[in-house]
């Protein structure tokens, strides 16, 4: 059974073209049954904010990059922003190790994104729960999946903050160890400021204080958050009664001066402030840092961090190859199995059956004590031509190397002799 992939992505087309083909559940739902209609036994089909992706297995006959790519814009009327480059394929083993690649966090925009693996369990169970899966799929699934808690239980591959935001509670979460007893103020409800609070709250933070110049944007966020709101204008005198604050608002000047600073850490006696300046331009006095106890950082301290931890999950990308590879080898040895031992059995009896034919056509012209003898070497003619072809299947089939070598001379060893394409069936 062929194996198959398709997918668009952050690599392959921007944002505004991804979109278009990004599929809702039921949206999944509806592609999973026109797939396995009208190209394969067996598929699956998921999107993330960053990737559409389609696995198949049992291609039917006529399917094709260009025939899938076809449904996936029909589906979602894209056929005027969509383009045949913007999709990749793979077959055997490309698709096996695109798969892999993207449940290890390896092929993510985000080096390392744990999040990814969710979204294919999603897909999964999606798939599963429109009949699209078979014994192929199924397997694979599992060995995707493993592949996925392997890399983040053995390496580092996403450990430490790759973006600012995060990167600024990881260092929040150095200075202070237990975040359920500190508080938070937000000044200026921007995008990255919104987000890092996001984070904070799933830390467990405390308590939050939003300060905005649109009041009702820091309710909204409150309201889905929690926390209360702060005015705008006593914002300054809200820093005596928070542990940490983040500052994202767009203005020409600083909002946030030394003395500020000063007067506030004498109300707070002297207790530590963390506060995370992520505004263009700043917007906290950077002379501010040099008040004890005051812990400052803006985008380039923040930049830095991240730059330190996305070295170190580049490092891991090698250790991560090795269990895809790991995971590739044991998956083909099962997927090699289904059809060794059935092509060899069927190879034996193609053979068998020409052989047999033929003596019995000619068995007449030897002598009667002779055509014991006739049967015999015959057959032994047989079973030398096949022993070499037989135990390289079989030894191919037990190491699983080379991305599916041995199911390509299965296949071709069918082609040569005739032997009609077997039905799978079963379960793993």
């Amino acid at each position: 059974m062929d194996l198959f992939s398709f997918s668009i992505n952050h690599r392959t087309a921007p944002l505004e073209v991804r979109e278009k083909v990004w599929f809702s559940e039921q949206e999944a739902r509806l592609g999973i049954h026109r797939l396995k209609e009208e190209h394969f036994e067996e598929c699956i089909l998921f999107s993330t904010c960053n990737r559409t992706e389609v696995y198949g297995a049992g291609a039917k006959t006529g399917v094709s990059a260009t025939s899938i790519g076809e449904v996936l814009i029909d589906l979602k009327g894209a056929e005027d922003f969509v383009k045949p480059e913007h999709f990749v394929t793979g077959s055997s083993g490309e698709a096996v190790n695109r798969l892999f690649r993207v449940t290890s966090g390896i092929d993510s925009m985000v080096l390392g994104d744990i999040q990814i693996l969710n979204q294919v369990k999603e897909g999964f169970r999606i798939a599963r729960e429109e009949g699209a899966l078979g014994p192929v799929l199924n397997r694979l699934l599992q060995s995707a999946l493993r592949v996925g808690k392997r890399s983040r239980a053995e390496t580092s591959i996403s450990e430490g903050a790759v973006s600012v935001s995060y990167a600024a509670v990881e260092l929040a979460n150095k200075i202070f160890e237990d975040l359920s007893n500190r508080s938070v103020l937000l000044i200026g409800a921007g995008k990255t400021g919104e987000l890092t609070v996001k984070h904070l709250v799933g830390k467990g933070i405390g308590h939050i204080k939003i300060a905005n110049r649109t009041r009702t944007k820091a309710e909204q966020l409150v309201s889905a958050l929690g926390g209360e709101v702060v005015d705008y204008e006593l914002m300054v005198d809200a820093l005596t009664a928070v542990d940490i604050v983040i500052t994202s608002v767009r203005g020409p000047s600083y909002i946030v001066q030394p003395e500020d600073v000063e007067r506030v850490m004498k109300q707070r006696q002297h207790d530590p402030l963390f506060i995370i300046d992520i505004g263009v331009p700043r917007n906290v006095d950077p002379n501010a840092r040099k008040i004890d106890n005051v812990f400052l950082y803006d985008l380039d301290s923040l930049g830095t961090v991240v730059e330190r931890n996305l070295g170190k999950r580049e490092a891991e990308i090698p250790k991560v190859s090795r269990i895809i590879r790991e995971e590739m080898a044991e998956f083909f040895r099962w997927h090699n199995s289904l059809q060794v031992g059935p092509t060899i059995q069927e190879l034996r009896e193609t053979i068998e059956a020409i052989r047999s034919s033929e003596v019995e056509k000619n068995i007449n012209r030897f002598h009667p004590e002779d055509q014991e003898l006739v049967n015999l070497l015959t057959k032994r003619i047989v079973n030398k031509i096949l022993h070499h072809p037989i135990t390289t299947l079989k030894e191919q089939s037990g190491n699983g190397k080379r991305k599916g070598e041995a199911l390509e001379r299965i296949k071709t060893l069918r082609e040569i002799f005739g032997m009609g394409e077997r039905q799978e069936g079963g379960s793993e």
